[in-house]
């Protein structure tokens, strides 16, 4: 919803992290004539400043990344209050670019909505019911859930590797599952795969993890084979 008579309103937290939490928000137009009202559910993910963090994210995922401005490289190197800032909004610009991105490719992920600073705005994920979806980790599936899922997280996975990308920290709290589908989450730190030295590991430390949830839930996954599939989509 891009209209300019368009209000947000905060109906509560989400979710708590280490890095950022996430808020429900509705956006809302009243009835305008003979245009009626409208509204929608949006996830507000809001990074916070550094001194804010309880968890920093390794400089192994950024290698290869540059900061344009001179004086925003400076004010971070310093870590002034600028710079602190600056570098939560380069978090958020950074998974604003992957959600966009991504979305284009058929990824499963959060449609992305807006930037604004340290704010990112999307999707909002919900359970069908009202709340928000579960995450995989939280669910038990039955097999032919499960296997329906796997289809979903490798397709997912091999768009990602044939952008030449990887998550970078995949996991099954990092995937939410909304009925029959799957959905992609926390994604600042999405991996060049080729570029990054330590690309190739962040890949299969993806297919590891995920390898070892199907595995544990009775859906035997190969995750050499799974890491396999996925570099020849990268090459």
């Amino acid at each position: 919803m891009t209209d300019q008579a368009a209000i947000d309103t905060e109906l509560g937290i989400l979710k708590t992290g280490k890095e950022a939490d996430v808020f429900l928000l509705e956006r809302a137009v009243e009835a305008i004539g003979d245009n009626p009202a409208k509204s929608s559910l949006l996830a507000a993910k809001r990074y916070r400043t550094e001194e804010h963090r309880s968890f920093h994210r390794s400089t192994s995922y950024v290698e290869g990344r540059r900061t344009r401005n001179s004086r925003d490289s400076r004010a971070m190197a310093k870590k002034t209050a600028h710079g602190r800032s600056v570098a939560a909004g380069q978090w958020a610009y950074a998974e604003w670019d992957a959600l966009n991105r991504l979305w284009k490719a058929g990824v499963p992920v959060p449609y992305p909505v807006q930037v604004d600073g340290t704010e990112l705005l999307m999707e909002f994920i919900d359970d069908g019911e009202g709340g928000a979806a579960p995450r995989l980790a939280q669910v038990r599936p039955s097999k032919e859930l499960l296997g329906v899922y796997f289809e979903q997280l490798r397709d997912g996975m091999r768009e990602l590797a044939r952008a030449g990308l990887a998550h970078g920290d995949l996991s099954p709290f990092n995937v939410l599952a909304q009925a029959e589908r799957i959905v992609m989450i926390d994604l600042p730190q999405v991996v060049d795969v080729v570029g990054n030295p330590k690309g190739m590991d962040f890949l299969m430390r993806d297919c590891h993890n995920m390898a070892t949830w199907f595995t544990n839930r009775g859906l035997e996954i190969d995750e050499q084979e799974l890491f396999a599939d996925l570099l020849a989509m990268v090459f």
